[in-house]
């Protein structure tokens, strides 16, 4: 399809595609409400069932089994098509669900993320691949520009519903808000959803799983140990991913796309991107509104407001290019990304520096801008190279690589505070010289980004043609 032809916003509202974007944003809704819920909750939780030390595992676990369950979803697709692929994981999520709403002691809260998170692994990437099943590409930006939309809702809803049922109910309340979504979201699946089965039947790739899952959760640790051990866990967690790609590669029934991470194609650099953003994202995501609060003696509501500026940019941007046609265009978009994402961490270390508020807002307006402008096309462009036997493998490790750069992201940010001193940093002076390595790494993974970016756009012509998703 040419460049020239325009989606319109109405058409993914309209008859035709009003249940599928539906799922897709149900689908999206269910992986950022719960975690904007779940992180609001918790600490009420720890502190009922004693588990204060723990706290953070709730989150490391659920990100590490949602990563291995994306990393499987286009082989369960494979084997039992999407729509029963979309069920038993949405069934799997919700079992969590219970089980850390009903738990009477932290290990049960632990194990019911887990599930939570294997769960809703699948669902996420199922939903990244269903977006060239059900429409054509020329929408592919818009049905981008929604998610980022349901992204902004969630950021500002999610803290502020899970807030008030957990003072006002329970912390159970908070998490059992996700039951009413899975049951409308496993509905509109047995109804929209086709069911096609693409045949073979590839082997479970465990090792693969356990090598990925244990890479991530070895960055997890390293967070939280000397630096000698740190270095270790590190370099383990290297061995480990560096070899789940490897094996992947040599394997008959390969879980990630031909070339991703691998130099010489769109491929490499295109997931590379992937990866390193939400890496780079860590430093204010994770940091951000506790610094405000310590810093500048904000409360918790400002301070997240003030956290919350990226994704509403992130969402504004998103919609605003979602009409650009020119793959030109498109390309520059994709470098802006990383740059104004670099650009923007600058900004938040000054405005912290120097208590400078006003920079602080255009500096978070820029960050969330760098990923909008660019997370849509970037995705749309790796898509578009996929050819059909990769396709499937490349939408669904799209949404697993971004988790597994927050992941790493995350543990990576608390190495270099830690490492820094910034937990045991008593001054404001001392505060400040802390979160210069904090925020040197976060610059640095936005920079490799752009890198990333210009390896793999120099391997996409600016008159190739749009490869043709769904049926139109």
């Amino acid at each position: 399809m040419s460049d020239t032809v325009e989606g319109r916003w109405s058409e993914i509202f309209g008859p035709r595609y009003l249940a599928a974007t539906l799922i897709l944003c149900l689908g999206v809704s269910l992986f950022a409400f719960n975690a904007f819920l779940a992180a609001t909750a918790l600490p009420s939780a720890v502190t009922e069932l004693d588990g204060v030390e723990v706290i953070s595992w709730a989150t490391t676990l659920y990100l590490v089994f949602a990563i291995m369950g994306g990393s499987a979803a286009a082989m369960l697709k494979q084997r039992l098509g999407s729509r029963w692929a979309l069920l038993i994981s949405a069934g799997f999520f919700l079992a969590g669900t219970l089980l850390a709403a009903h738990g009477t002691a932290m290990n049960e809260v632990l194990v019911g993320r887990s599930v939570q998170g294997l769960g809703e692994g699948v669902v996420a990437a199922l939903c990244f691949a269903l977006i060239p099943e059900l429409f054509p590409n020329r929408l592919v930006p818009k049905v981008f520009g929604m998610q980022a939309v349901v992204w902004a809702a969630a950021a500002f809803g999610g803290p502020a519903l899970a807030g008030a049922l957990t003072e006002f109910v329970s912390w159970r309340a908070a998490f059992l808000i996700n039951v009413p979504l899975v049951i409308v979201f496993c509905i509109m699946v047995a109804i929209v959803v086709p069911q096609r089965r693409e045949g073979g039947a590839a082997s479970f790739p465990g090792i693969r799983l356990v090598a990925i899952g244990g890479g991530i959760l070895l960055v997890a640790l390293a967070a939280i140990t000397s630096p000698l051990e740190a270095v270790l866990l590190l370099a383990g967690a290297v061995v480990l991913l560096v070899g789940a790609v490897l094996l992947d590669r040599r394997s008959a029934a390969p879980l990630l796309p031909d070339g991703a991470f691998w130099p010489g194609s769109a491929f490499g650099g295109g997931f590379w991107m992937v990866l390193l953003m939400p890496i780079g994202g860590a430093t204010t995501a994770v940091y951000l509104v506790l610094l405000l609060q310590e810093m500048w003696g904000f409360g918790a509501t400002l301070a997240s407001a003030a956290g919350a500026l990226m994704a509403v940019a992130w969402s504004l941007s998103a919609v605003l290019v979602a009409n650009v046609k020119r793959r030109a265009t498109r390309k520059i978009l994709i470098q802006s990304g990383p740059a104004l994402q670099a650009a923007g961490l600058l900004g938040v270390l000054a405005a912290l520096y120097w208590t400078q508020p006003v920079l602080l807002v255009v500096a978070q307006l820029t960050i969330g801008s760098g990923f909008g402008i660019s997370n849509g096309y970037l995705n749309l462009t790796l898509l578009e190279s996929a050819d059909a036997e990769n396709r499937n493998r490349t939408a669904t490790l799209l949404p697993t690589t971004q988790s597994a750069g927050n992941a790493v992201g995350a543990a990576l940010a608390g190495l270099a505070a830690n490492a820094a001193g910034l937990a045991s940093a008593s001054t404001p002076g001392d505060l400040r010289n802390a979160i210069v390595p904090l925020f040197v790494m976060g610059i640095g993974a936005a920079l490799l980004a752009l890198v990333a970016a210009q390896r793999m756009l120099a391997q996409v012509p600016d008159t190739a043609p749009e490869a043709n998703f769904a049926t139109e």
